[in-house]
């Protein structure tokens, strides 16, 4: 039997009162399916005879509920059951059972893709579809990525609704709503938009739920396809959107108006619309007291910049500025480099692309062999790069110390945008000199000035806020202590701004 499908890979084909019929297309559907799970079964009462047919998908369902809430309840209680129909059967039970009934085909199907349990009755033009869910997943974790000393140790894992339940369980306030959706047109996962209903403008939401509909995909298998998707300027170097794998990081977005994408499959979610000193903000600053979170913050934007200029900088001013460096220093340099071949920005990029190699084996390689690697290796390449006048030890030290700054950013997608703009600003270095990285710096803030993350300029609030505003500054490279961080960002209404009181 051939099954027709629409232009969006859906059947539109209503549920027969004919029980071959539908099984018929149900078994054209799942043909070739070894994990695809068919009963029918012949039920006698009263000398009444009818015939009922069970599909779900071993693997996505408990087996054991299906036993006891379905199988059973046929096999056992249909006949001394004083129910009219089998809706009642199951809703009589003494455990609560979720039953939807449906009367088109796809849905039905749908439910079986998603975990469910179809019951298809003879005579019936309605599919009940029982939730038997129980997929594979592993338990809530330690984040990996950012770590803290400080604060909960939990964070997302790959199962959506265990995503929701976390935040759930940090705000509990009705307020907090979830917009359910589902994206990819064969991967059909699943995706919620969770926000609070009294912060977050209704015009931010309208353009995120746009955006979502704006395209159509074969699937989505992790947020980081949705946040390619959902950037506007998808050359720019710099993430317009946020992710985090800890929940407390979500939880206080959503309190500050923003909106959190939870994405079915994902070990992240996005966090929208989002600006630059977000991405320097880590939950461990929140935890520390004000003084020692405002410290790290501060190492935090100098790691950044050291990351992206100090490379740039040492070939400029060795290259064509060696005059306002200290005789001691250019005599120690001079020295380091009189059996280098190489030039200076021959010799920098050179070991700035073995670094980032040592960087991406160790990623590839697993646990602690990848440590090993990005440390060991980084000292005997290094050394012996330098043994071989490949290199000079003032590069070593140099490339060395940017690869520790970047490792200092909270946010690795941040991160990573260093790293590449790095290269750019020594080429504009060892061209231009000076010129060329002041070049460079005004090209990257002209760039940032014009970026918006969801209509929020991303220098906020540099940018949409008021410089004389003290209420704009409360948590910007100054983190104020948490009794004067009295207002929310400009991410929420402007009318429900105030978080803290003194009572």
């Amino acid at each position: 039997m051939k099954i027709e499908y629409n232009e969006h890979n859906e059947i539109e084909m209503p549920i027969s009162a004919d029980l071959d019929r539908n099984i018929e297309v149900l078994e054209a559907l799942f043909a070739d399916w070894g994990d695809i799970v068919q009963k029918r079964f012949r039920l006698e009462r009263q000398s009444q005879m009818v015939d009922v047919y069970i599909l779900y998908i071993d693997g996505l369902t408990d087996n054991e509920m299906i036993e006891r809430t379905i199988t059973r309840p046929l096999l056992y209680e249909w006949r001394q059951s004083e129910a009219v129909t089998f809706e009642q059967l199951f809703h009589n039970q003494t455990e609560a059972v979720d039953l939807v009934e449906e009367t088109q085909m796809m849905e039905a199907v749908s439910a079986v893709l998603k975990g469910d349990t179809a019951i298809f009755v003879d005579g019936s033009e309605r599919a009940m579809v029982l939730s038997t869910k129980k997929f594979p997943t592993r338990s809530v974790s330690e984040p990996d990525k950012e770590a803290g000393l400080k604060g909960p140790k939990d964070s997302f894992n790959e199962n959506f609704r265990t995503d929701t339940a976390l935040l759930r369980r940090r705000i509990k306030d009705p307020k907090m709503k979830l917009k359910q959706g589902m994206i990819g047109q064969r991967s059909r996962t699943v995706y919620g938009l969770m926000y609070m209903e009294d912060l977050v403008y209704p015009s931010l939401l309208e353009k995120i739920q746009k955006k979502l509909e704006s395209f159509e995909i074969d699937g989505i298998y992790d947020s980081g396809m949705l946040v390619h998707l959902l950037e506007e300027k998808w050359y720019s170097p710099f993430p317009q959107v946020q992710t985090t794998q800890r929940p407390d990081k979500a939880a206080s977005a959503i309190l500050e108006g923003r909106v959190v994408l939870v994405v079915d499959n994902s070990p992240e979610v996005i966090i929208l619309p989002t600006t630059w000193n977000t991405f320097f903000q880590a939950a461990d600053d929140y935890y520390n007291r004000f003084a020692v979170g405002t410290f790290a913050r501060c190492l935090r934007y100098l790691a950044a910049y050291i990351t992206v200029l100090l490379p740039g900088l040492y070939v400029a001013i060795t290259c064509y500025y060696p005059q306002v460096l200290p005789t001691d220093f250019l005599l120690a340099i001079a020295g380091a480099r009189s059996d280098v071949t190489f030039p200076i920005v021959v010799e920098v990029l050179l070991m700035e692309l073995l670094f980032e190699l040592l960087r991406e084996a160790g990623i590839r390689l697993p646990g602690q062999m990848g440590n090993t690697i990005g440390v060991v290796g980084g000292l005997i390449v290094g050394q012996a790069a330098v043994d071989a006048a490949l290199v000079s030890t003032i590069v070593v030290i140099v490339v060395a110390l940017t690869a520790i700054a970047s490792f200092a950013i909270p946010n690795e997608e941040f991160s990573s945008t260093f790293r590449l703009l790095k290269f750019a600003m020594i080429l504009f270095g060892a061209l231009w000199g000076l010129y060329g990285i002041m070049l460079g710096i005004l090209m990257i803030q002209i760039h940032l000035s014009s970026l918006e993350s969801f209509g929020i300029p991303y220098m906020m609030p540099l940018v949409a806020g008021s410089i004389d505003d003290e209420r704009e500054f409360q948590d910007f490279v100054l983190r104020k202590p948490i009794f004067t961080m009295q207002y929310r960002p400009l991410y929420a209404r402007r009318h429900n701004r105030l978080r803290f009181r003194q009572k």
